[in-house]
């Protein structure tokens, strides 16, 4: 019998692995080091470390970053755009943006070349009004070119098929006749919304993605097929909900932040457990810090990103702010003489310095080692067998203690404040900067790196304190496991409210709904139970930005329903209402979750805790407030819920380390975390 749900999560350096025992409820742990070259071996070898038997597996849940990678460092497929005659350039001119700006420089490359945009006759108007139908044998003679072009994935985008999607679904429908595969993206069926370049762009990138994901997909499903697994395999979604395989190859946009999202999810889950409602979550990893808030329990959703300059995905999905810091970033000195932390990164291979294998340019992990804090006897992640602590403090002696006339560890202790000081930025990004006082949230950090620097963010944002997961360096992992499975929708209106006959708009938002509804059964998974979540963008007339303006669709929709609705949301953001304006209805937004079985947080619970005394393992130096300490070193896991330790102190564990600052406590509360707060 399946037994077992299985939540992995690939990142750049390792591979996290997370098993819940559905039947005993015992959850296990793994992490292993990536397999770039191909990441469904990585993935397959790492559960096979935790569970023997794939036959026993009911689920795996996966977030991603086959995407993301793809898009960042520009390896997509090789794709083409079928557009209306006049509009080959929309991907190219965005919204006349710049890269820097302030800057005077700047280029663009869209990823597709202009060679592989090409034109139909065809036009619809704004009203949708069909005043040229599409020739769908012109349709198949620009496929044809772009196939000799050396194309493998096409875009059908007409202008205005928002409004009536007809020229393109003909267009669409006479290129799958001749196109050799299924990497045929048509815009609306991505996003039928208005606003062009956001339309076209999330359409490109999906066609630009597809061959890439779906290739993995297809390797993926293979590597566990031949290893016993029969069970279900979902894909985590950037919005936090999960999907079936079929629906990420279709559309494989929708896994842009699949990683990251499946961090927050988790971080909810365990601080709404926890009783924390407000948390802002670091996610530190190798390469990147991420950073969302969660305010009153929920995580805030954004309708677009930017993936990198130009490259616009317009999806719902978690709120996530991104800086290159993270325990690979490399450390140096700018032009002026200023000392630098990142974007620029190390990775997994060569890796920092200590890893020894051919950096010589100092990384935030050298620092944290130099300075006591990270084991170099006992490395996470199983990769090496040792760190090279000699080699770390040479590079940053090397590189910045000596240009800055520093001693190693002074300079070492700069570099982490240089970090931080960006990481707390992150933060502020996310919290003053959007109308929240950080003085009412907690940090929660994960990934390897995270719960390292969460003292030092507490002190520099003036955070209440941090919450430190039972598993950090695996929260993303368990983030899939405990996900639910969402699809969104959205439909452009673009009417005066007075126009709209609001009983026949309910009945098409009714009607999408129960569309995904069919969506979410065709994947097979059990549910506790579906939502319907049913929302519309509105603003005043002469207005740009929208309000999202949530609607309750228990009976006949009217419109002065939805005139109150739109009152109370625009009144909640801004403070008044606009009288006597005409309202109008951009978009509507229809959302159906799949709730699966809630997860049991008090797993996590030490059964058999030890006093604090007896899970001290040695006593360190650590390099701390530009001296040193000698601190205890415990064995985190082994610590009793109610235990409190006081800093400075190391808390170890296999997949993270937990640094504890001077003028900080942490205690183990009911379900394994720790709660760090002022001493």
């Amino acid at each position: 019998m399946s037994r077992y749900a299985v939540g992995v999560d690939v990142g750049g350096t390792f591979t996290d692995i997370f098993v819940l025992d559905q039947q005993t409820g015992q959850v296990a742990t793994a992490k292993t080091p990536s397999t770039l070259d191909d990441q469904s071996r990585g993935l397959a070898e790492g559960t096979g470390q935790v569970v023997a038997d794939f036959a026993e597996i009911a689920a795996i849940i996966h977030g991603t970053t086959t995407g993301t990678n793809a898009l960042l460092e520009r390896k997509g497929a090789q794709a083409g755009i079928i557009t209306t005659k006049g509009f080959r350039d929309v991907l190219e001119m965005r919204r006349r943006d710049r890269p820097h700006t302030w800057g005077l420089r700047g280029d663009f490359t869209p990823v597709v070349e202009r060679i592989h945009r090409v034109e139909v006759a065809e036009r619809t108007l704004a009203d949708g009004t069909i005043h040229t139908p599409v020739d769908p044998e012109e349709v198949k003679a620009q496929a044809r070119a772009l196939l000799a072009a050396g194309c493998q994935a096409v875009c059908v985008f007409f202008i205005n098929g928002y409004a009536n999607d007809a020229n393109e679904r003909e267009a669409a429908a006479a290129v799958r006749d001749v196109w050799p595969n299924a990497y045929v993206t048509a815009a609306t069926e991505i996003l039928p919304e208005i606003r062009e370049f956001e339309r076209l762009s999330t359409a490109t990138l999906n066609a630009y993605l597809q061959p890439v994901v779906s290739k993995y997909m297809d390797r993926l499903d293979d590597g566990l097929a031949s290893r016993g697994f029969r069970g279900d395999l979902l894909i985590v979604q950037s919005n936090g909900g999960v999907m079936s395989v079929e629906t990420a190859k279709a559309q494989p946009v929708r896994t842009a932040l699949s990683g990251p999202a499946a961090g927050v999810r988790a971080a909810q889950a365990i601080a709404s457990a926890a009783g924390f409602p407000d948390i802002i979550t670091c996610d530190l990893g190798g390469t990147s810090f991420d950073v969302s808030l969660i305010a009153g329990g929920e995580a805030a959703l954004a309708a677009q990103t930017s993936v990198d300059f130009g490259m616009v995905i317009r999806s719902p999905m978690i709120e996530i702010a991104t800086i290159g810091a993270g325990g690979g970033s490399i450390a140096r000195l700018d032009a002026g003489g200023l000392l630098q932390v990142g974007p620029e990164s190390a990775g997994s291979n060569p890796g920092p310095v200590c890893y020894g294998l051919g950096n010589d340019r100092p990384t935030l992990t050298d620092a944290n080692l130099v300075l006591g804090r990270i084991n170099a006897s006992r490395p996470i992640g199983g990769k090496l067998d040792a760190l090279d602590v000699a080699a770390a403090r040479a590079a940053i002696a090397a590189h910045v203690g000596q240009p800055l006339n520093l001693s190693p560890e002074d300079a070492a202790e700069a570099i982490l404040r240089v970090a931080n000081a960006r990481m707390a930025g992150a933060i502020r990004l996310v919290s003053i900067e959007r109308g929240h006082d950080p003085a009412r949230f907690a940090a929660m950090p994960f990934g390897g790196g995270g719960a390292l620097h969460a003292g030092a963010l507490v002190h520099d944002c003036g955070l209440r304190g941090a919450l430190v997961p039972r598993f950090p360096g695996v929260t993303s992992a368990l983030g899939c496991v405990v996900a639910d499975m969402r699809h969104d929708r959205v439909q452009t209106v673009n009417r005066p409210l007075a126009e709209i006959d609001a009983q026949a708009l309910g009945a098409e938002m009714e009607a999408t709904a129960a569309e995904l509804e069919a969506l979410l059964a065709r994947a097979g998974v059990p549910f506790e139970r579906v939502e319907r979540l049913y929302e519309l963008d509105m603003l005043y007339l002469g207005q740009t930005h929208t309000v999202t303006v949530p609607l309750a669709l228990a009976g006949p929709l009217t419109r002065e329903a939805i005139a109150d609705a739109f009152a109370s949301a625009y009144r909640a953001a801004y403070g008044r209402v606009l009288e006597k304006i005409p309202q109008k209805v951009m978009n509507t937004r229809v959302a159906v979750i799949g709730r699966r079985p809630a997860f049991d947080m008090s797993v996590f619970a030490p059964a058999d805790g030890r006093a604090a005394a007896d899970c001290i393992r040695e006593t360190r130096r650590v390099y701390a407030g530009g001296a040193w300490h000698e601190a205890p070193v415990y064995d985190r896991l082994a610590l009793a819920v109610g235990e409190t330790v006081t800093g400075p102190a190391v808390l170890e564990q296999p997949d993270a380390t937990v640094f504890l600052d001077p003028g900080l406590a942490a205690r183990v509360d009911a379900f394994g975390n720790l709660v760090m707060e002022r001493a």
